[in-house]
């Protein structure tokens, strides 16, 4: 039988290396671990999908271990030692069949499956974030504390094709730290949107001459930590280190609405693709998926770990997902009773088969008696 993994609508990594798997329509949490054997070097530090089917879960731990998570089998399939350079994952894709990383000393590299000639790239110490263009996927864009936004090309590898500029001293003429936290780019365009720890939120437009931001915007006071586009690219949500997630108009820059009801700094964020949802993770471990249209709480889930990242399924018609599962469970188990069947061995009754040889051997001793007699 198939496994129930597959229909699990968000998944989650942990601190503590548990990958958690999440099926709001029946409240249901499955977590996939060897708990006998986990430790807190396993903590899941960065996550991505391994294809466009959404079949595979990529899982990057703390001691540089890549693990691939297969949602058909629900079980983990492979195991990819990618250690090199210093600190924890800030970075997962795949690009061409090959696993791209990124950790925080600056390594970026591409693992060519069967290559001794791996592509490294050094982006710049103390990372925060790495972030593949969806669109074009050999792009991606690195930042972090005092180091700004680049965006590379895998093809060509030797020098960044962008580079941001500093934005111009405050108004005490003092120079504007950088800390770039996360990144997103926007599609059907060239640009891309940012958050800094420095509470910004920034928008670059490679394509211009310009290398400062196009747009900028404000929230709050508390450092920014994670940042997703909605379906439409016309509204980015963020959130910060005090557990408050905002939704801000990328046309105007300024404050659409807020979230309410978090508890502790947030992690990760990630908006449907289609649906007018958004689910966020953090410190206070809860799993929330609010509706951005009218910033209801369309679920809540305690997850008993604190979380790091989160991967939101792409699937529709959630409301349809019952009957497909009820009926998809119903046709396995009939395959499989059929398949029982089938390879059961046919009993047979000694004793019926032992009385009705009796009955024989009697019947043709009477018919021998009663031939005897005619023919005396």
């Amino acid at each position: 039988m198939a496994s129930p993994a597959r229909w699990n609508h968000v998944w989650i990594g942990a601190e503590t290396g548990i990958l958690k798997g999440v099926n709001l329509h029946k409240k249901q949490t499955t977590n996939y671990a060897e708990l006998t054997t986990l430790s807190r070097d396993q903590e899941v530090c960065a996550m991505c999908w391994g294809d466009d089917q959404e079949s595979e879960v990529l899982v990057g731990c703390l001691n540089g271990t890549v693990k691939t998570f297969s949602t058909e089998k629900g079980k983990f399939t492979e195991f990819q030692d990618c250690s090199g350079g210093e600190g924890p994952f800030q970075g997962l894709a795949m690009y061409d069949s090959s696993l791209v990383t990124c950790v925080e000393s600056g390594l970026l590299k591409v693992w060519k499956e069967g290559s001794p000639d791996n592509v490294e790239i050094n982006v710049g110490r103390d990372v925060c974030k790495m972030r593949q263009n969806p669109t074009k996927r050999e792009y991606m864009a690195t930042g972090g504390k005092e180091n700004d936004l680049k965006i590379w090309d895998l093809q060509r590898p030797e020098i960044p094709i962008f580079k941001a500029k500093n934005v111009r001293n405050d108004w005490l003429d003092l120079r504007v730290p950088v800390w770039v936290r996360d990144m997103q780019f926007i599609p059907d365009s060239d640009r891309i949107v940012t958050c800094t720890g420095y509470h910004q939120v920034r928008v670059y437009d490679p394509s211009s001459p310009q290398r400062r931001p196009v747009l900028e915007a404000t929230f709050e006071e508390y450092p920014l930590t994670a940042v997703s586009l909605t379906s439409d690219a016309n509204y980015v949500v963020v959130g910060n280190t005090h557990g408050q997630i905002a939704v801000i108009d990328l046309r105007k820059g300024k404050l659409v609405k807020c979230f309410k009801g978090f508890a502790g700094s947030i992690r990760s964020i990630q908006c449907h693709s289609s649906l007018p949802l958004v689910a966020s993770c953090g410190l206070d471990r809860f799993l929330r998926i609010h509706n951005i249209d009218d910033k209801s709480l369309q679920h809540k889930v305690y997850l008993k770990s604190r979380l790091n990242c989160l991967l939101f399924t792409s699937r529709e018609n959630w409301e349809k997902e019952d009957i497909v599962i009820s009926a998809d469970c119903a046709e396995e188990i009939k395959e499989e009773d059929d398949e029982i069947w089938d390879t059961m061995k046919t009993v047979v009754d000694k004793n019926k088969t032992k009385r009705k040889t009796e009955h024989q051997k009697t019947e043709t001793t009477i018919k021998k008696k009663l031939k005897k007699i005619k023919h005396n």
